[in-house]
């Protein structure tokens, strides 16, 4: 069975632009970390770490735990030095298991191969281990191994989380243009907005920035709703650890935690949708949710931030004009919510400029492939001084 309390290297992945606020993540859960790129850090830690990690991490994707690594290898002696791995130690000789995988190798030019070379390896050595082979495929609901390979080196990974983190299990409604829950964790830690303050998320769409506001306020985990990890599936999986962790985040939620979270749409059937979305994650109790143009939401007196993602007016319908909107929240900000940090997010450079305020900060961000801006506005109550 694979040894869960040996320490080994673990590297968390996240979106381009989300590493600052993943790093304070580690941190603030007692992780140092050892190196930290753009798009991913790495820690030292044993597989039941890996627990606690998928379990807390709001702006991670996957969570991979190294498992061998070695230098420049051609095709057939990667296949040679996977064959020689003990998969027999890691994987049921009944089981499934899957391969994903991110290639850089100048002699390869499909990802496929890599993955088929693995697969026939990691078979290759069940199958003499122990006259029994897992069944393979592209499930990542069971065991998941991720190759990185390139021209200096070559390592493997079991994948702990399975299913990328970002999926909460909460958005049961769709609307167009879903944002991604990791984004809008990473987006709400750019703010200033703290817990017991009010968070005003004006064009919510399906809700997940309010959602995930919520879960901030009550300190309730990201992944409380998930019930399968990749880590379930390794052998030696310490399965009271796992239960231990789910009781310690349920006892440590805070009922009360102060403030109003309000969520608007002018769109009727994308409030409704976020209040099932809010039911399914256990936070609508928690949000006001008002079917309003977004210039009437409910601004409460006291601290808090106000928080927009309108259309960014990539794929614009004929004669349609995005630019009255952007002056409009500009003015919203300006006239509505005085006392309170105002934010608006959008990919678009040009229509950001009709919003007619000085933002304090331009933080980048990546919405899928659309290099994105958190603009942020302190509007003032009366003049400036």
């Amino acid at each position: 069975m694979a040894d869960f309390s040996f320490k080994r290297t673990v590297r968390i992945t996240c979106p381009f632009g989300m590493a600052q606020h993943l790093e304070t993540e580690i941190r603030d859960l007692g992780f140092t970390p050892l190196e930290v790129s753009e798009t991913g850090i790495e820690i030292s830690a044993s597989l039941t770490d890996t627990i606690s990690l998928n379990y807390w991490l709001r702006t991670a994707h996957r969570i991979h735990a190294l498992i061998a690594e070695t230098g420049h290898k051609d095709p057939d002696e990667l296949k040679d030095w996977l064959r020689d791995i003990p998969w027999e130690e890691w994987i049921e000789g009944d089981g499934y298991f899957s391969v994903t995988s991110r290639v850089d190798h100048s002699d390869i030019e499909n990802s496929q191969f890599a993955n088929l070379i693995t697969k026939d390896a990691v078979v290759d050595r069940m199958r003499s281990a122990n006259d029994q082979r897992p069944d393979t495929g592209s499930d990542l609901n069971k065991t998941v191994l991720f190759l990185y390979w390139n021209d200096d080196v070559a390592r493997i990974f079991v994948d702990t989380s399975g299913e990328s983190l970002s999926r909460r299990n909460y958005r049961t409604e769709n609307v167009s243009a879903p944002m991604q829950e990791t984004l809008a964790a990473g987006i709400i830690r750019s703010t200033k907005w703290e817990p017991g303050q009010h968070f005003i998320n004006p064009m919510t769409g399906g809700g997940t920035l309010a959602i995930e506001a919520a879960l901030i306020a009550i300190n309730r985990a990201p992944a409380s709703l998930r019930n399968n990890f990749g880590f379930m599936h390794v052998k030696g999986f310490d399965e009271d650890a796992y239960y231990a962790v789910r009781k310690s985040a349920k006892e440590g939620v805070n009922k009360n935690p102060g403030g109003q979270i309000i969520a608007s749409d002018i769109d009727p059937a994308s409030t409704e949708a976020a209040r099932r979305n809010a039911t399914t994650a256990g936070v609508d109790h928690l949000i006001t949710f008002e079917t309003c143009d977004y210039s009437k939401t409910t601004i409460p007196d006291g601290k808090g931030v106000v928080v927009m993602n309108p259309p960014y007016g990539i794929r614009l319908e004929p004669g349609e004009d995005l630019r009255p909107l952007y002056a409009g929240m500009g003015d919203f900000l300006k006239n509505e919510c005085a006392g309170k940090f105002g934010y608006v997010f959008t990919a678009n450079n040009a229509l950001s400029k009709k919003i007619g305020l000085r933002s304090n900060s331009r933080t980048l961000f990546y919405n899928s492939t659309l290099e994105c801006r958190l603009l942020e506005y302190e509007i003032y109550e009366g003049s400036k001084k």
